[in-house]
């Protein structure tokens, strides 16, 4: 298996500045690469610059400005390198498939926030000892930082990620090899039906609140926005009061997260121990917010007829704030070290399809909260007929694999 480890890093005052011109250094090489290829395109017959190119100047860059550029490690300035490169062959993928294109943009230094080690040992070393509370890692340019080590770190580690997120920093430990910890079977399965008056509800009728946590610090997020947006938009020269003003959003927007994330790990531990086999919908969220078109009016020249953007607009910001895709990719991921399988269903008509006689239809759904079939009369709450309905699904799958 592989996974990821991510730790709190605790730096000293003098590393904490040192990563910032870390992410800093790499924030201009990336901006100077990325340059360097629009003008070779624009300017030198629609030249196209490669990453193997650029890599090979990395030496001279480094020897003429060692202060910057010559102090970081090597193979971190590369992966910095292919993260462009990247970003180029998704715009022309993007652009091949006919799809909106997004070409690469520069990165402000607030908004590069992740060097990568592509190597264990190259420019950066994990020091982890079992059992030693001053667990370290070494960091080419920077020294030996300590980091919170929470739990034991499994398998070979193959990369490492330094990450800034709001004030503070954190590192990514990726590793293959990692053994499962498989769970005893409990001969349990269940189907889940995502939702945003619930979070969850399972086929056995339990609701899982839905915590709202952007919901809940709304007016504080309201305040502190507010305040930030009192600020000019473009000065030469940020002042420390426009610095505190956005740190207060992005902390608030940081805790949301961790919220998020926690709520989001303890929910699919609870189901991944107690169940064998979980089905979910097969959800896309990215086509489920999207904003709704507008409508012109064939009678009035350049007027709209109202389409329902505001309720629209909430709906998908409480899709959001649930985080359906974040829940079930972590759901897939600790599924799959506990030895559980996951399964996928189409999410067509589970909400509108009786799970006793199997008539489908929008009748069906009498409100939001309640299910009524018109044709048996079979009645209750509306996501515990879409849970049940997935469960059917995942048994049909089953018996089509098997």
């Amino acid at each position: 298996m592989i996974r990821a480890y991510k730790f709190l890093l605790r730096p000293t005052a003098r590393q904490a500045a040192a990563l910032g011109e870390m992410l800093r250094d790499h924030c201009s090489l990336y901006n100077a690469a990325l340059q360097e290829r629009r003008d070779a395109y624009r300017h030198v017959s629609r030249t196209s610059i490669k990453y193997g190119q650029q890599s090979a100047q990395l030496k001279e860059i480094r020897a003429f400005d060692p202060e910057r550029q010559g102090r970081w490690s090597f193979s971190s300035q590369q992966a910095t390198l292919r993260r462009l490169d990247k970003a180029f062959a998704a715009f022309f993928r993007r652009v091949k498939d006919g799809q909106t294109p997004g070409y690469p943009r520069f990165k402000g230094v607030g908004h590069f926030d992740t060097v990568v080690f592509p190597k264990d040992g190259d420019g950066c070393r994990w020091d982890s000892v079992p059992h030693d509370r001053q667990t370290r890692v070494r960091l080419q340019g920077i020294g030996h930082v300590r980091v919170h080590q929470h739990r034991p770190v499994r398998g070979r580690v193959k990369t490492i990620s330094v990450k800034r997120e709001g004030n503070r920093w954190y590192l990514v430990l990726a590793c293959d090899n990692v053994p499962a910890e498989k769970l005893p079977p409990t001969g349990a399965i269940v189907g889940i039906d995502m939702g945003v008056a619930h979070f969850l509800t399972t086929s056995g009728g339990e609701h899982v609140a839905n915590p709202r946590f952007l919901q809940a610090m709304a007016d504080q997020l309201a305040e502190a926005q507010r305040h930030l947006a009192t600020f000019p938009k473009r000065t030469g020269q940020r002042t420390k009061a426009h610095r505190a003003a956005a740190r207060k959003v992005a902390t608030l927007y940081g805790k949301i997260r961790r919220q998020r994330a926690d709520f989001h790990h303890k929910t699919a531990r609870a189901l991944s121990t107690g169940h064998d086999v979980i089905a979910h919908e097969r959800l896309n969220t990215a086509q489920m917010t999207k904003r709704t078109a507008p409508r012109p009016d064939p009678a009035g020249d350049g007027a709209f007829l109202p389409n329902g953007a505001a309720a629209k607009t909430g709906l998908n910001r409480s899709i959001l704030d649930a985080g359906w895709a974040q829940f079930l990719k972590i759901l897939a991921n600790k599924a799959e070290s506990a030895g559980r399988l996951v399964v996928s269903v189409d999410a067509r008509n589970t909400s509108r399809t009786c799970p006793e006689c199997g008539h489908v239809t929008k009748e069906n759904r009498a409100t939001q909260a309640k299910f009524q079939c018109v044709r048996c009369g079979f009645a209750a709450n509306a996501d515990h007929v879409g849970a049940l309905n997935v469960l059917n699904g995942a048994g049909l799958v089953l018996c089509a694999a098997a």
